[in-house]
């Protein structure tokens, strides 16, 4: 099981170096990266849905390509502008509500993507549970403006009751994301009335199977969304929407290019062209594996978190 500790080109959620554990078996390379921060309950989910891309391999695809938008982190206007027309894809997503006095700079940053997509360009924003109910009907209002129009916003706040109280008060759709793949039970969330769109996330999830089970228990339109990964694990998240019966919305895979290098090869990295990504599988490179090992101390860590999890 190898360690991998790649830096990021950017701040994102917090994070500049993001660490995984790479697991071989007989399907091929599965990936466990879930945050250092989450507890063991937690990351069980993810840590299964490693072992799915290793040993059980995924469904089959229904689709060859899947579009995806671009992602742009809590940067300044003329960065994130930079970002995405660099991308190629004609959807970006904007983070926002980074810190408590961030509306000023959302609102220039969302402005400034608007601006690098064009009018035929989609424009969504995640607030990561961010805001207060108040708080959220303001800056969703502010932002649907400043954005010329939000296709939606992204898990505004925390709990299913602050989405459906946001959601009574806004035009604009309501995207849940955490209260899906950190709920108990996320095949036993009921988003009526809290949300117009489920995110889903094959790896935080418990593999492309599970999540796949979630998308027709909640039974509303579905964007697959990357955790983070490497591009052996953004593989799993690709294998979800390209075994989804229906994609209507373009998704939240392009996080590749926030990534200084990787663990496969520069010309297998999973990087967006012309707004799409294939549905292929990754496995790492030799020698990168080497250059992205995380250190010693990093390493135990990452394995005997594993182990408390292998049952």
């Amino acid at each position: 099981m190898d360690v991998y500790a790649i830096p990021l080109t950017t701040r994102f959620r917090g994070t500049t170096v993001r660490e995984g554990l790479l697991i071989e078996g007989p399907a091929g390379w599965g990936e466990f990266c879930a945050f250092p921060e989450y507890p063991d309950a937690e990351a069980a989910a993810w840590f299964a849905g490693a072992r799915e891309a290793a040993f059980d391999g995924w469904p089959a695809p229904v689709r060859e390509m899947v579009p995806v938008n671009c992602i742009v982190p809590a940067v300044g206007p003329e960065q994130a502008a930079d970002m995405v027309r660099a991308s190629g894809c004609a959807t970006a997503k904007v983070k926002v509500a980074d810190h408590p006095d961030s509306a000023g700079e959302d609102l220039e940053r969302v402005a400034a993507v608007r601006d690098a997509l064009g009018s035929a360009g989609h424009v969504r924003v995640d607030a990561n549970t961010g805001w207060a109910v108040d708080e959220a009907v303001v800056a969703i209002r502010a932002l649907d403006r400043a954005a010329g129009g939000l296709q939606y916003v992204e898990q505004p706040c925390a709990t299913l009751d602050e989405l459906a109280a946001v959601r009574r008060r806004v035009d604009v759709p309501i995207a849940a994301d955490e209260a899906i793949r950190r709920a108990a039970d996320p095949l036993r969330v009921s988003l009526t009335d809290a949300a117009d769109v489920a995110i889903l996330k094959a790896l935080p999830l418990g593999g492309v199977r599970r999540a796949l089970q979630v998308a027709e228990a909640v039974g509303l339109p579905c964007v697959v969304s990357s955790a983070l990964e490497s591009s052996v694990g953004l593989a799993a998240e690709i294998a979800l929407a390209a075994a989804l019966p229906s994609l209507d919305y373009a998704c939240g895979l392009g996080t590749g290019r926030l990534f200084t290098t990787d663990v496969v090869a520069d010309a297998d990295r999973l990087l967006p062209v012309n707004g799409e990504l294939p549905v292929l599988r990754r496995a790492p490179d030799p020698v990168r594996r080497h250059q992205v090992a995380a250190d010693a101390e990093r390493t135990r860590w990452w394995r005997e978190r594993a182990g408390r999890l292998i049952t």
